[in-house]
């Protein structure tokens, strides 16, 4: 216990000689977990909604108004057997007609008794990725090049294929630039927490030449700089974690919009998240105290 004693005295006491950049390696680290507590939830905010419009993704059949029920049966067979299908919903051109009505009931109401829309297969692809293959699928290639539907019954294939892909390039360039963000930040950490506890150790050489002179062991000489990267890590991640409880309460509780879209249930909840800032913090201190014992101490 005295010597656990010593060791955080002794860090205590190097922080007090190096403040401007103890202090800059703590507010390094601050920033590091405030701008992970922010963009975790809203990497997986962005991806969940993501996710969502990709599952409302379709590929609609629309048969030939001459098709009959013969047509629509062995379409309908065809398509329960094609790769990369998730569900096949049929839309009689009735059921068409009356959902229009109810969207746009004026100008519906226009037709009278004239109904101009086909019996419709509604597919859903597996994922939004395999979209492109369906249509493939779908709509082969002749010998011309040009794709065309695969049964002669149907009048045309379409799909939201520009949106699809304008959702799945968003979704991934919001991924990369936040996490080339958080990378950047914990490596400026790192290096900052690194270049303090050099600092520690060169305004302390001498006392350390001593001491193992004396007989100290390398473990003994390090455990006060590694303690030293722990606190300023462990004070970094409390002040940032203490930022986010505050803005948790008093801001997201006023926008109820918010607050509840990041209750979703695929949303990391505020204790895991505190817990893995936590981690983050801990390990980014570690690893700037272990870059700079491993390089700058020779005892």
């Amino acid at each position: 216990m005295n010597r656990v004693s010593f060791f955080f005295k002794e860090a205590l006491r190097s922080i007090g000689r190096n403040p401007i950049p103890s202090f800059a390696a703590l507010m390094a680290v601050l920033i590091t977990v405030l701008v992970l507590g922010v963009f975790i939830p809203a990497v997986q905010l962005a991806n969940g909604a993501a996710d969502d419009v990709r599952s409302r993704v379709q590929v609609s059949v629309f048969m030939d108004k001459k098709a009959t029920k013969a047509d629509v049966a062995r379409v309908e067979q065809r398509l329960q057997r094609t790769e990369h299908v998730k569900s096949v919903k049929f839309v009689s051109k009735e059921q068409a007609l009356a959902e229009q009505k109810k969207q746009n009931p004026e100008a519906y109401a226009l037709l009278g008794k004239m109904n101009p829309l086909p019996d419709t297969f509604r597919i859903t692809p597996d994922s939004a990725g395999d979209t492109n293959s369906l249509l493939a699928s779908l709509m082969p290639k002749g010998t011309s090049g040009k794709g065309a539907p695969f049964d002669a019954a149907i009048g045309e294939v379409k799909a939201s294929k520009s949106e699809t892909n304008k959702i799945v390039k968003i979704t991934g360039a919001v991924k990369l630039s936040i996490g080339a963000l958080a990378l950047l930040l914990i490596v400026a950490s790192i290096l900052l927490i690194s270049n303090t506890i050099r600092l520690s150790l060169f305004s302390r050489r001498r006392e350390v030449e001593v001491m193992k002179l004396v007989g100290a062991t390398d473990s003994f000489i390090r455990w006060p700089f590694v303690i030293e990267g722990l606190i300023l890590g462990a004070m970094g991640g409390a002040v940032a974690i203490a930022m986010l409880a505050l803005a948790k309460v008093t801001i997201l509780s006023q926008l109820e919009g918010i607050a509840t879209l990041i209750s979703r249930p695929d949303m990391i909840a505020f204790g895991p998240l505190i817990g893995l800032l936590v981690l983050a913090s801990i390990g980014v201190s570690a690893a700037g105290s272990g870059l700079s014992l491993r390089r700058f101490l020779r005892v």
